[in-house]
């Protein structure tokens, strides 16, 4: 059921070690990252791991505490536009935070510029941002003047600081032996040439890659049942949107562990989980 909800389903692997032994993959001294995976509009899971990375961090004594989203806000979650509100509302604080850009958000983006892309943005869970926003999806999708009216409701309802926030996304962020991208890494190709299609969208060619990259690579975007540990890369994105179940890699030192909202909780309720993993 899970594979036919979301495709491609991958056995994870439950830990890695990097593919450079002399050292040990770290984030920097005093530094704690919390990365959070696709949330997709689901408001309630973003709440719930928000709780939960404020609970897991009390403890932590170094100096540094580092959010940093993987992309993929909106879509296939009903409250996209509430998901987007909550970010800018209510940061945690204490945290420097990095929002990177996913496919999802490219995709809006660029309906903003050519009104023929929410033919395409609708099978993948347009419709459900642009409800959020108060824009109907109904007549024929595949009509230029309906889509063209479609256009001008969203860029009507859209207020202008989620534009900002869409617009400001970044496509990557480094932290010691890690990087940080929405999709993953295209291989064979330097970490500084990456192209932005490749960082937002591209699958198989990296997921089945085997290669020393540089840097460990953190992404979203390819939907696992549990974390997706390797050697090369580490996949955090586990279908919130419909398993209930979002998932954050939190790295200090030269490990790791995961946190999760849990599998088919009720709304607002989580709990983490002790599925570390040695990154040394």
């Amino acid at each position: 059921m899970f594979a036919k909800l979301f495709g491609r389903a991958r056995k994870p692997a439950p830990s890695y070690r990097p593919s450079t032994p002399a050292l040990p993959a770290r984030v920097p001294g005093g530094t704690r990252v919390y990365a959070i995976g696709d949330i997709h509009g689901r408001l309630d899971l973003l709440q719930a791991m928000h709780s939960l990375v404020m609970r897991d961090a009390l403890e932590f004594e170094g100096t540094r505490k580092v959010l940093v989203y993987l992309g993929d806000y909106v879509d296939r979650g009903v409250q996209s536009r509430e998901t987007v509100d909550y970010l800018l509302d209510e940061p945690l604080a204490g945290f420097e935070r990095v929002y990177l850009m996913g496919n999802h958000e490219r995709t809006l983006l660029d309906f903003l510029i050519d009104p023929r892309v929410a033919s395409s943005w609708m099978s993948y869970g347009g419709a459900a941002t642009l409800y959020s926003y108060g824009v109907g999806c109904d007549g024929p999708r595949n009509n230029l003047a309906t889509l063209t009216r479609l256009q001008e409701s969203f860029r009507a309802n859209l207020p202008a600081r989620h534009l900002r926030f869409y617009d400001n996304l970044v496509l990557s962020h480094m932290e010691g032996d890690y990087l940080f991208v929405h999709a993953g890494v295209k291989p064979g190709v330097p970490l500084d040439q990456q192209t932005e299609r490749d960082l937002l969208w591209i699958r198989d060619e990296f997921l089945d890659s085997d290669e020393n990259f540089g840097k460990i690579i953190v992404h979203g975007h390819t939907i696992t049942r549990a974390p997706e540990a390797k050697e090369n890369r580490i996949g955090i994105d586990t279908g919130a949107f419909a398993s209930g179940k979002l998932t954050a890699l939190v790295l200090e030192g030269d490990s790791g562990r995961f946190l999760d909202t849990g599998i088919d909780r009720r709304p607002r309720s989580a709990a983490a989980t002790n599925g570390g993993y040695n990154g040394g």
